[in-house]
């Protein structure tokens, strides 16, 4: 279990986690589309004030995990026509079993 640094929330750290890890797996061109002029980072991945939900129930969990595979697919974004396609997603994860990313674990793992 990974344990509080002392300086910032677990959302924090995820998300901090995650953008070094999209760092190191984008392609130079892809990540050429997150870069920002800002003097503490050059690339931003995640939304200005993201919020963190608490996830209390597996139930609650699954509703946000459902939330976020079919996001790629909505109105606003339509980035793919099935959301088990979007590349970023760990939606192919759960719906066949696979996925290109070797640090996904299975949410009804965890409750």
């Amino acid at each position: 279990m990974n344990h509080l640094n002392g300086k910032e929330l677990p959302s924090a750290s995820l998300l901090k986690f995650t953008a070094h890890e999209f760092k190191k797996m984008l392609p130079k061109e892809e990540l050429y589309s997150y870069q920002i002029d800002a003097p503490n980072k050059k690339h931003e991945f995640w939304q200005e004030n993201s919020r963190a939900i608490e996830l209390w129930t597996p139930a609650v969990a699954y509703q946000k995990l459902d939330y976020i595979h079919r996001n790629p697919v909505s109105g606003k974004w339509k980035l793919v026509n099935d959301w088990v396609d979007y590349k970023y997603s760990s939606g192919s994860f759960y719906e066949n079993q696979s996925s290109d990313f070797g640090f996904l674990k299975h949410l009804g793992n965890e409750f």
